[in-house]
């Protein structure tokens, strides 16, 4: 039986501000990719979201990005240089490693956030940078990167092991990146739309964008956002329809990358 991960960000809050239902989403996934603090998170949130992924046995993720709570993450914080990214990447990446042992867990898997991860799609310096901090610090995680993007070609050259990723609630540009969130359509709500779309890229191993057109790729990891409202309804949909498939749903760590 084919296999994939179903993946969601999460303990996006801070303090006693809080964003998505992530014990709801716990119960979905497969995956969970914890902010680490940095664009949201702090301590106590990391372990609750690190301990409740546990007990419902979801591997945990690494989920760095730039140093703007404030912005969420989605700006790119101008001086920031490859080699102060690479060090504030493993910074996190050993906050949540140490989080994760004190609560019994292990951390398996990393992805990157928001402004942070849309730089990777292009920007090879910074795909370096951030390929260098995660095999420095544990050369073992897996890499959760978009196809097609400099990223993915910066961590094959790494010999990184990959974890390619797409993504059910959001469109793709021409080029096979993300359409921007500042556009219309860029975010897709539709939970039954959702759901069709990535049964249809899991099928044919390949993404469509906006206008239609169609590229194969390797597809081992699915993501549904967690910060937007109907999160939770787009998951559960989404993992129905995977499921009825006839598609195993497995975390990363049980995957042979």
């Amino acid at each position: 039986m084919r296999f994939v991960d179903l993946n969601s960000d999460m303990g996006e809050g801070f303090g006693p501000y809080t964003m998505g239902d992530d014990a709801a989403m716990l119960k979905i996934v497969t995956s969970a990719n914890v902010a680490c603090g940095f664009h949201a998170g702090d301590p106590i949130i990391m372990d609750r979201t690190v301990s409740m992924a546990l007990a419902n046995r979801v591997d945990v993720g690494a989920h760095p990005g730039f140093a703007d709570l404030w912005g969420f993450g989605r700006r790119v914080i101008v001086g920031d240089s490859p080699k102060t990214i690479e060090k504030f990447v493993a910074y996190q990446l050993g906050a949540l490693q140490a989080i994760a042992i004190a609560a019994g867990h292990k951390v398996t898997h990393f992805k990157a956030h928001g402004a942070l991860g849309n730089l990777m799609f292009t920007n090879t310096e910074i795909s370096e940078a951030v390929a260098n901090a995660v095999a420095s610090v544990d050369k073992d995680l897996i890499f959760v990167i978009p196809p097609r993007t400099e990223g993915e070609r910066v961590a094959e050259r790494r010999g990184l092991r990959i974890a390619r990723e797409i993504f059910a609630d959001r469109a793709y540009t021409p080029e096979g990146h993300l359409v921007s969130r500042k556009l219309p359509g860029a975010v897709i709500h539709d939970k039954d739309e959702c759901a069709t779309r990535v049964v249809r890229m899991l099928e044919e191993q390949a993404v469509f964008d906006i206008e239609g057109n169609k590229f194969h790729v390797r597809i081992d990891s699915v993501c549904v956002h967690g910060d937007t409202q109907d999160a939770v309804e787009v998951a559960a949909a989404v993992r129905s329809s995977i499921e009825a498939a006839g598609l195993a749903l497995r975390p990363l760590s049980q995957h042979d990358l």
